[in-house]
């Protein structure tokens, strides 16, 4: 009997095949049984990857190409501030409403069949979002909301099947490839924008980039990218760990100290980039109009060279961050178990004195400003692939749709939900008259608050490293209800009964 027991219990891991090469190869039937784990070849796994990276890339060039044009927008349907705001918090809401419901369907259904939909949706409203006409700002807001319908359907989604392709350090390679895109992309979307424009002369065609991008995106999910089994990977088939009701998810979640604390951090970082993503190039250019470095402008591209710039410095501080962040991680892990909180609590720790001084300097350095802005942007870049690594380690495989849906809500919510709009409102509510020297110093005063809440999330990270080995072990060890103690059947008044095995054997 004992040597039975083994043998049931890898037979979820290999197909019969392999099963029958086992018994009769030794060591050459090992091998093949590398791949039949996730069901996905070596080769197609790193090109699933590099496909996730290139629709991540697209999803955060369409975001921040908004941005890049703001200055033309503004102009344009002649909006003032709390508007313009308004633009990227709508689309940040209605992406933040619909992640929970594509987390729940990811976790459950096939999650390249709800990717492709998604992402066609995205590129079709984007598309129809560059033909607003000038008397309709409202229709711009709800095309802009519309994009986050298609947006949540693969943000939720992406990061789990890396999971199910790799573990440990070759994971946290491929999170930190795949979350390259976001810094990258977000640069490019501000390049593309203003670039696009100023060529063109009209902003509309900004938003025309991505949708034709979108459309190879879908192409190739549909006939390269294969559904890993969800954590087979990590020696635990998906049969094995038991579907449970999402009530049930979002109690053992809310439990989860690591994952709540690290997901408030996270919100921190949503707050600041959320804002600096937003209003950066418009604070920059009327910098140089304060400073009388630029004439003002009230049409034609106005922040080109501004967004331009700022684009690729969010492009080289998010790869040099991204990449310190992971390096420094696995570093300080040699030492101790709390790396990944703690480098990410030193991430922006650093970077709020640098964020207050690049505001501070905006009125007497043009270039202190973009040093110090490189500066506090590269340390808080440190925080996003590292933060999707503590996720996934600390909760179990069937509930990280959800729990990365959940991230996303709270931290979208609380985060650069509000932040982009909340803004550009004290910006109007400290303005004394609508003279450029207050256009100036209004945003800039409000920027202010970035610093204050990077610090606020670097004690969040602070606090997260206090409960991450025992959530980390726990969902290592994790055994559903039941499973530990299976039931077996006993007679009962001459009826049969399932009772649990210690109740028994006492």
């Amino acid at each position: 009997r004992g040597s039975v027991q083994p043998t049931s219990d890898s037979t979820p891991f290999f197909s019969d095949d392999s099963e029958a090469e086992e018994q009769g190869g030794g060591a050459a039937g090992q091998r093949p049984q590398e791949e039949p784990a996730s069901g996905v070849s070596h080769v197609r796994a790193l090109l699933t990857v590099f496909i996730l990276f290139f629709i991540n890339l697209l999803n955060y060039m369409d975001r921040f190409t908004v941005a890049g044009v703001l200055t033309d927008i503004e102009n344009y349907f002649g909006i003032d501030d709390g508007k313009s705001g308004l633009l990227q918090t709508v689309f940040i809401c209605s992406y933040m409403f619909l992640a929970p419901v594509f987390g729940y369907l990811g976790d459950r259904y096939n999650r390249k069949l709800i990717m492709s939909v998604g992402i066609t949706f995205w590129s079709a409203v984007t598309l129809a979002s560059s033909y607003t006409p000038k008397e309709h700002f409202w229709a711009l807001l709800l095309t802009r909301g519309l994009v986050g319908v298609g947006e949540a359907s693969y943000s939720t989604i992406a990061p789990t099947i890396i999971a199910d392709l790799y573990v440990k350090g070759k994971r946290t390679n491929m999170l930190s490839v795949f979350y390259f895109a976001i810094p990258v992309g977000s640069g490019l979307g501000y390049i593309v924008g203003s670039q696009v424009g100023r060529v063109t002369q009209d902003w509309h065609w900004a938003l025309r980039v991505t949708p034709g991008l979108g459309v190879i995106a879908v192409l190739l999910l549909i006939f390269v990218v294969k559904e890993p089994k969800r954590g087979a990977i990590e020696a635990r088939p998906e049969h094995h760990l038991h579907q449970t009701s999402w009530l049930a998810d979002l109690r053992a979640l809310s439990t989860n100290h690591s994952f709540v604390l690290s997901t408030l951090g996270f919100t921190a970082v949503a707050f600041v980039t959320g804002s600096l993503a937003l209003w950066a190039p418009t604070f920059l250019f009327r910098a140089a109009v304060f400073t009388g470095e630029k004439e003002p402008c009230v049409e034609g591209n106005c922040a080109s060279s501004e967004s331009l710039l700022f684009g690729i410095i969010t492009c080289v501080t998010g790869i040099l961050g991204v990449a310190s962040g992971v390096q420094v991680s696995r570093q300080l892990r040699k030492k101790t178990a709390r790396a990944d909180p703690l480098v990410c609590a030193a991430g922006l720790l650093l970077s709020a004195p640098f964020l207050y001084l690049a505001i501070v300097f905006a009125q007497t350095s043009t270039i202190a400003t973009y040093v110090f802005i490189f500066l506090g942007e590269t340390f808080l870049s440190m925080n996003w692939a590292v933060v999707a690594d503590i996720l996934l380690y600390v909760v179990v495989p069937t509930r990280r749709s959800t729990a990365e849906a959940l991230q996303i809500v709270i931290s979208h919510l609380l985060g650069d939900a509000g932040s982009p709009y909340m803004i550009g409102v004290v910006s109007d509510s400290l303005r004394k008259t609508d003279s450029f020297l207050w256009q100036f110093r209004s945003l800039q005063l409000s920027l202010l608050l970035c610093s204050f809440v990077a610090v606020v999330g670097g004690g969040f990270f602070l606090a997260t490293a206090l409960f991450i080995e025992k959530d980390r072990h726990r969902a290592e060890n994790y055994v559903p209800t039941g499973e530990a103690d299976p039931p077996i059947v006993v007679p009962k008044s001459g009826r049969s009964t399932r009772v649990p095995v210690s109740s028994v054997l006492i």
